[in-house]
């Protein structure tokens, strides 16, 4: 089972429109809602797997109620945090070449006594669980050690932490030493304070964050590829991609691929990579099912290609 913990969970609605013209009456072609915010993406890719979940979030108002709703249809065990906020919505639209403009909610703000209600919700649920996964960015109320505080106790209890965020709860939380962090490049680039231009120079970035105190780092690196890095040694991993339709939630699909997977080595690392690939093939947020996956289309090895620069597309 994988409990996953949302702190700042959303409504994800997506218009798709012809194009985008500012200032404009603008009607869409389509329109979905899905329950969002990384950690619940995370949980309907394990679900979409046909693997137990449960998604812990704070959840406010007839917003954070329509969520809960969306989460039961899609299988999910929502172990919801009552809060006196209202759950954010965020709007994605996408145009038909594929540009995506994304507007992102704050979120509301968490009292303290709701924090701590978070954190317990989160100790009760994660009995059985193999893995934590906590995920995204903190709402306001939240301290940048929030996260820290999660891992301690998560690794008290005996669980396994997967932790994807970044900026200072990620710095913070690596002297806690989570078994799996997933940056992308661009927050990889923030934790070291460089830029970064090769798959070298992220390898380099992944294993100074080692040091700091991950156990092992799965970097997204873009259409590039993704990178794992762990005490084994490292890993490369790339996939064939059509055509991309939307990437919101890709890197949420490749972290549950690669918990599901076992959450260590190769294997797990092309099911992250399966996943990611098969996500930016569908609409909006929606997850990859089994039949969606294509593992003839990853190619994964342990000789990775320092030279190959992270603005190039993958085949």
């Amino acid at each position: 089972m994988i409990l996953t913990v949302t702190p700042n969970p959303s409504l994800d609605r997506t218009y798709e429109l012809p194009g985008l013209n500012r200032g404009a009456v603008l009607r869409a072609t389509a329109d979905r809602v899905d329950p969002g915010g990384k950690g619940v993406n995370v949980s309907r890719a394990v679900a979409a797997a046909g693997h137990r979940t449960v998604a812990v979030a704070p959840l406010g108002g007839p917003e954070g109620a329509l969520l809960a709703s969306l989460l039961g249809e899609h299988g999910i065990e929502a172990a919801g945090v009552p809060i006196a906020g209202s759950t954010r919505v965020n709007i994605t639209l996408v145009e038909q070449d594929g540009t995506l403009t994304k507007v992102n909610a704050p979120g509301p703000d968490i009292t303290p006594a709701e924090a701590e209600r978070l954190l317990d919700t989160v100790r009760v649920r994660s009995a059985g669980a193999d893995w934590i996964a906590c995920c995204g960015s903190l709402p306001r109320g939240l301290p940048p050690q929030w996260y820290a505080e999660l891992v301690a106790r998560g690794h008290r209890a005996g669980v396994r932490i997967a932790l994807d965020t970044s900026g200072a709860a990620l710095m913070a939380a690596l002297h806690e030493r989570p078994d799996v962090i997933k940056p992308n490049t661009q927050e990889l680039s923030e934790a070291v304070g460089r830029p970064l231009a090769t798959v070298g120079e992220a390898l380099k970035a992944a294993q100074e964050l080692c040091d700091l105190g991950a156990r092992s780092v799965l970097a997204s690196l873009g259409a590039v590829g993704q990178l794992l890095v762990e005490p084994s040694g490292a890993y490369f991993a790339v996939a064939r991609v059509d055509a991309v339709r939307s990437d919101v939630g890709a890197g949420d699909a490749s972290l549950a691929g690669f918990l599901s997977a076992g959450g260590t080595g190769r294997a797990a690392l092309s099911a992250a990579v399966a996943h990611g690939a098969a996500a930016v093939q569908l609409p909006g947020s929606a997850m990859p099912t089994p039949a969606d996956l294509d593992p003839s289309a990853v190619v994964t090895t342990a000789d990775v290609p320092l030279d190959l620069a992270l603005t190039e597309r993958s085949p």
